[in-house]
């Protein structure tokens, strides 16, 4: 996926401000290896919808969803829905 300059400008400060567990392996693949998500009310999470989750410093369980607090994969969801 190409970003657009604002939209690179965007994510590269999101990533110097975000400590990745997972050295940011979604950009770095060009956001080609995302799991599913779905928003969720004001964008602040993102609901996890893959039948087997990936673990990750920025998840969490919640009753029967799985849920992101992600603030790159907030944005990529929120703008791009993806």
């Amino acid at each position: 996926m190409q970003l657009d300059e604002e939209y690179t400008r965007q994510v590269e400060k999101i990533i110097s401000v975000t400590e990745c567990p997972k050295d940011f392996v979604c950009y770095k693949s060009e956001f080609e290896n995302l799991a599913k998500v779905r928003i969720i009310g004001d964008a602040k999470l993102v609901e996890c919808l893959e039948k087997s989750p990936q673990t990750c410093e920025f998840g969490f369980s919640f009753e029967h969803g799985s849920f992101c607090k992600c603030p790159l994969r907030r944005y990529i969801a929120e703008n791009f829905h993806k």
